[in-house]
C-alpha cells in the first residue's frame, strides 16, 4: 500500500510569525544547538522521513520585532547527524552565492557523516539584500539565476560522480588506498563555471544527496522536473495542489523521468487541540500576538520591496493592489500564490497578513487530531500530495501533539510507517540510485 512521506520543516520557534512570543514555545535560544537536536530527535521518534532547514543570506528588516537569525544550516546538519540515526537531513544552500566545488564537498561530507541521509534544497537566492552581501548590485534577475543554476547542476553532479563506487581500496597490506583509474576529473567548461575536478572526497553513501526544490514558478517547475526528487510547495487549497501535483508529474515524465521519482510535499501548518473550539482559540491567540506592520514589511519583501504602506488594513484587496508577478524578481512562485488567494477570496490586508503570519502562504488549518488526519488522507488519496512538509505553528508543542495524536491515526489507517525500514534518505523516499558514469 502506498504510504505518505512526512518532512519536518524546523523554523525558529515555530512557523507562526508570533510563535517566538507564545508561552508554549521553546525557551532555548535559537543559537543553541540543543534546540535543534531536540527537534530532530522528536521527529525521528515520530518516524518522519526527514527534517529541513531553510536559509537566507541576509538579515531581515524586521529583526527588531521578530527573531530573524539562525545557525548556518549545512553546519547544523553535521551536528544533527551525530545526534540521530535514521532521519533524513536536508538543508538549503544557494547556487548563486556558493562555489559549486565547495557545495559538493560540504554535502558529500554530510552524506558520509550521516551514513547516507543528506539532502540539498536547491535555491537561487532572490533577496536583494543578499546580493549586497556578496558584492552583487543589482542582483541577478529571475531568468539569469535559473540559467546559472542549470549549469551549476551539471558541475556538482559531475563532481559527486567523479569517484567510482569501488574507487577506495584502503588496502593497508598492499599499500593501495585508491584505484586512480576509478577517479576522473570532470573538466567542465561552461558559460558561468570552469571546474576541473575530481572532488577530493570519495563518493557518498547515496551517490549524491537527494535533490529538493521549492520553486513553483513556470521556470521553477521546469527546473524541478529536470532535477528535483522532492518538491516543497506552498498551496492554499486542495484543487490548486492537485493541479500542481499533476502538472509536475507530467513535466517530469516529459523529461524522461519516472513520475514516482519526484515527490510533491505541500506545506501544512496545523493548530491541533482536543476540540475545534480550542484549536480556533489557539489560532486567535497566536494572531493576536502578531504585529500587522511586521507582516506588511514581510509582504513588501515577498514582492521585491514593493511599497504597500498606502493600503488600509481593513479594505478588501484586489489583484490590482499588487505588482504583476512577471515583473517581480524575488520568489515569484509565492507572489503568484498570494495574488491567487486575493483573486479568489478578496480578503482585507489585515486578513491576508493574518493568514500569511501562520505559515507565509502555506496551508494553515486548525482542528482536532482526527480532522487533521482526515485532511492529510484526503489530499494524499485524491492526488494532491505524496506527503507533507509539516510546519508546526509553535515548536515544540504542536510538533509533539502531531506525533502523539495525529501520527497514530495515520498509522491505524495504513497511511504511514510504524518503523523505519531504510537507513538512508533515498531509501525513506523510495528513490532509485542516481545515474552514474560508472554503471
Amino acid at each position: 500500500m502506498r504510504q505518505l512521506h512526512l518532512n519536518l520543516f524546523i523554523h525558529g520557534r515555530g512557523h507562526h510569525e508570533a510563535a517566538w512570543r507564545h508561552p508554549n514555545a521553546s525557551p532555548l535560544p535559537l543559537e543553541d544547538i540543543t534546540y535543534y537536536v531536540e527537534m530532530a530527535q522528536r521527529a525521528e521518534r515520530g518516524l518522519f522521513d526527514s527534517i529541513f532547514f531553510a536559509d537566507q543570506l541576509a538579515l531581515g528588516p524586521d529583526v527588531a520585532q521578530a527573531p530573524r537569525t539562525w545557525l548556518e544550516p549545512v553546519t547544523t546538519l553535521a551536528a544533527l547527524a551525530m545526534a540521530t540515526t535514521h532521519i533524513g537531513l536536508i538543508a538549503t544552500c544557494s547556487t548563486t552565492y556558493t562555489e559549486p566545488y565547495n557545495l559538493a564537498r560540504q554535502y558529500a561530507t554530510i552524506d558520509h557523516i550521516s551514513r547516507g541521509r543528506a539532502g540539498w534544497n536547491i535555491v537561487t537566492s532572490w533577496l536583494a539584500t543578499a546580493a549586497g552581501n556578496f558584492g552583487d548590485a543589482p542582483p541577478l534577475d529571475h531568468a539569469a539565476r535559473y540559467a546559472h543554476a542549470e549549469e551549476y547542476m551539471q558541475v556538482v553532479s559531475g563532481l559527486w560522480d567523479s569517484w567510482g563506487p569501488d574507487a577506495v581500496l584502503d588496502d593497508r597490506e598492499q599499500g593501495a588506498y585508491a584505484r586512480d583509474d576509478r577517479i576522473r576529473p570532470i573538466d567542465f567548461k561552461g558559460e558561468y563555471y570552469q571546474v576541473q575536478g575530481p572532488l577530493n572526497l570519495p563518493r557518498g553513501p547515496q551517490g549524491r544527496p537527494v535533490f529538493v526544490q521549492a520553486g513553483s514558478s513556470e521556470t521553477g517547475k521546469r527546473f524541478a522536473a529536470r532535477h528535483a526528487e522532492a518538491v516543497f510547495t506552498a498551496q492554499m487549497e486542495k484543487a490548486t495542489a492537485r493541479d500542481f501535483h499533476a502538472e509536475l508529474k507530467a513535466l517530469a515524465a516529459g523529461e524522461g523521468r519516472a513520475p514516482d521519482q519526484v515527490l510533491v510535499l505541500p506545506g501544512l501548518s496545523p493548530v491541533i487541540a482536543g476540540t475545534e473550539a480550542e484549536a480556533e482559540r489557539i489560532m486567535r491567540e497566536l494572531n493576536d500576538l502578531s504585529d500587522p506592520e511586521v507582516g506588511r514589511k514581510r509582504l513588501s519583501g515577498r514582492f521585491g520591496g514593493h511599497d504597500f504602506s498606502h493600503l488600509p488594513l481593513d479594505k478588501p484587496l484586489s489583484p490590482e493592489d499588487f505588482p504583476d508577478p512577471e515583473t517581480v524578481q524575488a520568489a515569484r512562485s509565492r507572489t503568484e500564490v498570494i495574488i491567487g488567494l486575493v483573486r479568489r477570496e478578496r480578503p482585507t490586508l489585515r486578513q491576508l497578513l493574518g493568514y500569511l503570519a501562520g505559515a507565509r502562504g502555506h496551508y494553515v488549518t486548525a482542528g482536532t487530531p482526527e480532522r487533521v488526519a482526515d485532511l492529510i488522507e484526503d489530499w494524499f488519496t485524491d492526488g494532491a500530495a505524496d506527503g507533507f512538509n509539516l510546519m508546526p505553528p509553535v515548536l515544540p508543542g504542536m510538533l509533539d501533539l502531531f506525533i502523539e495524536q495525529v501520527v497514530p491515526v495515520l498509522q491505524r489507517r495504513g497511511l504511514f510507517r510504524t518503523e523505519y525500514t531504510a537507513t538512508t534518505l533515498r531509501g525513506h523516499y523510495g528513490l532509485a540510485p542516481p545515474p552514474t558514469r560508472w554503471a
